[in-house]
């Protein structure tokens, strides 16, 4: 049975080799940071595709806020962030597709990409920022908590193990920047991504591409997944009406969400097949930036939805500093240790300070999650 099945696999592995074109990444030249025997039924990114999706951070993205925090606890037909991920992953593998490219390497990249969101989406992200950069740690950014999960979370704290263009394509993603063209930064080391590391929680600017041509695909379609989707949620949560849109975006796009998508995938698939790069034409990019201006006028600075987000932005440091006390106080009861640091190895426990630690444990928290220690600790009502 078992040379039958290597056979087999040895024929697909083949027939799949055939499809890659030539400027497709391939699995046997990626390198993992520790060495360890090969599967016998899956190519290199396909373990790693499927390490994250059968990881606890992956289970927990149901639990995220993608726009609109507190929604989901009332409207479950509310996008979170795994309806995110899932539309990523689709249209990013369907241009990888088109264009010849590794598509297992682009799904891990995909699932991957956004494992270190905090609760309540971008307003969370920048709440459990200002707590970071208050204890001297740095700024939080949820791309480079997405590698400190995969490297040094996961699995009690042993990680994954994840090849390097999976990791590059994790961290490398940023969706609210805009490109018109995504070229590779080729030749990136481990150096590199540290260096990239340290100087965004030091708060600076660092000139960033992913080292290979399906991360560029994720990362471009980071932002055609969620451009539409977050009108469509915008309408159905009553803040915008369709006939609000730019009728000049429209004509050009289209004005519902599929639309958009069916636009922007064909953009990019005609102005990067055979190229050394990953790109939209120049007119679907403007009309895609002027959405984007769009959305974030009417959408995420919207007066009823940053209302909501207030309690975010006084809850934060609260919790922060509770766990941080319990910490330094050995606090056992508290759920830090009991839901986070009791199930890590010593190699996480030693390795990071308590303030890292609670950035970490307030990093893997669902919205509901969060939601609950609020009240138990700080509210003696519901919200």
């Amino acid at each position: 049975m078992q040379d039958k099945l290597s056979k087999i696999y040895e024929q697909i592995k083949k027939a799949n080799e055939c499809s890659l074109g030539p400027r497709a990444y391939r699995d046997t030249d990626a390198q993992r940071i520790k060495s360890e025997n090969e599967d016998e039924m899956r190519t290199r990114f396909a373990v790693d595709r499927d390490r994250i999706l059968y990881s606890g951070a992956y289970r927990r993205y149901h639990g995220k806020t993608q726009v609109f925090s507190f929604t989901n606890l009332i409207d479950e037909e509310m996008t979170n962030r795994n309806l995110h991920i899932a539309y990523v992953s689709q249209i990013s593998r369907t241009i990888g597709k088109y264009l010849g490219l590794n598509t297992e390497l682009i799904e891990a990249i995909a699932l991957g990409h956004d494992l270190g969101h905090a609760p309540f989406g971008h307003d969370g992200e920048k709440a459990l920022s200002n707590s970071c950069v208050e204890h001297g740690i740095g700024h939080f950014h949820h791309n480079i908590e997405s590698l400190h999960i995969v490297d040094h979370i996961s699995r009690k704290g042993r990680g994954l193990n994840l090849s390097f263009p999976v990791r590059d394509g994790i961290i490398s993603h940023d969706g609210e920047v805009h490109n018109t063209q995504l070229k590779p930064e080729q030749g990136k080391d481990e150096a590199r991504i540290q260096s990239y590391i340290l100087e965004k929680k030091a708060g600076r600017d660092f000139s960033w591409m992913p080292a290979t041509l399906e991360g560029c695909v994720v990362r471009i379609t980071d932002t055609i997944a969620y451009i539409g989707q977050d009108i469509e949620d915008a309408i159905r949560y009553n803040i915008l009406k369709r006939e609000d849109l730019p009728k000049e975006v429209t004509d050009r796009l289209g004005n519902t969400n599929s639309q958009i998508i069916d636009t922007l995938i064909k953009s990019v698939i005609v102005n990067s097949y055979d190229q050394d790069w990953i790109a939209f034409d120049e007119e679907s990019s403007y009309y895609l930036l002027e959405l984007k201006k769009f959305n974030y006028k009417h959408i995420y600075t919207d007066d009823n939805v940053k209302k909501s987000n207030l309690i975010i932005y006084r809850t934060m440091g609260m919790l922060f500093n509770m766990y941080l006390e319990d910490i330094k106080k050995g606090n056992r009861s508290s759920k830090v240790f009991k839901h986070f640091l009791d199930h890590k190895v010593d190699a996480y426990r030693e390795g990071f300070s308590p303030a890292e630690q609670v950035r970490d444990f307030i990093a893997t928290m669902t919205d509901r999650y969060y939601n609950e220690e609020i009240k138990d600790h700080f509210l003696p009502w519901k919200w």
